[in-house]
């Protein structure tokens, strides 16, 4: 991952660990809440990328497993009601924030092609925007006799008073 990138500190990562099936792993729904992303979308990518998570990566859990930890774990709950879910390794975690980090560069790449669209898209439109506005309104007809002449230059010419002598 690139430089930039920020890293969650310890602390707010150790309670998440579990120990399950001797495996000290962390669970898909907290993997997804430190990663910005909802389960389900860490649990997509998941599904598209399965040749990068061998077994020893990522496993499912039992529904013994599920009702376990949600019954020690009080934030957890609501895991209880879920059909499935997954724990992963450090191993399966790492990938995942590179999978994580591979999505968004490419919705970076997409977000930036949209925009060049977006752009050229606009440019049409405000040359299509003339051609599809009404034409203007003939003249309504004059009612009545019109007659058009000439126009006549009206000039009245002085008269020179003359003084009587």
């Amino acid at each position: 991952m690139s430089n930039d990138t920020e890293t969650a500190p310890a602390d707010r990562i150790a309670p998440l660990i579990r120990c399950i099936r001797d495996q000290r792993v962390i669970l898909d729904s907290d993997l997804a809440t430190l990663y910005g992303v909802q389960t389900r979308v860490l649990n997509q990518a998941l599904k598209r990328n399965t040749d990068r998570f061998p077994e020893d990566f990522v496993f499912e859990l039992n529904r013994e497993e599920i009702l376990r930890i949600s019954q020690t774990v009080t934030s957890l709950r609501k895991l209880k009601f879920s059909k499935a879910a997954r724990a992963f390794t450090e191993h399966g975690a790492l990938m995942a924030a590179n999978i994580h980090a591979t999505i968004l560069k490419r919705l970076a790449e997409i977000d930036k092609t949209l925009l060049t669209h977006d752009r050229a898209l606009r440019d049409v439109y405000q040359k299509l925007r003339p051609l599809l506005e009404p034409p203007p309104l003939p003249p309504k007809p004059e009612i009545g006799f019109h007659v058009k002449e000439d126009s006549i230059p009206y000039r009245t010419r002085r008269r020179a008073f003359r003084r009587a002598a």
